[in-house]
């Protein structure tokens, strides 16, 4: 299963998916779309703790997290 953690105003939500279920997966990617277009930077940690930013979908990564644009004052 993987998941995709959403930070907001009221903590996070996890949407979890399997990623052999073709229609559970074209939801993921709808949502990772949608996320970013709104504004959403995604993020997804490497096996080796590393983390990167993603701006297309990755079906094998294991847990995406997306945080909502800052605005400083």
């Amino acid at each position: 299963m993987a998941t995709q953690i959403v930070m907001d105003h009221t903590g996070d939500t996890r949407h979890s998916f399997d990623t052999a279920d073709a229609e559970a997966l074209f939801r993921a990617e709808e949502r990772f779309k949608e996320l970013t277009r709104v504004g959403f930077t995604a993020a997804v940690r490497s096996t080796s703790g590393e983390v990167a930013i993603k701006r297309t979908f990755d079906p094998t990564a294991e847990e995406t997290l997306f945080f909502p644009r800052l605005v400083g004052g």
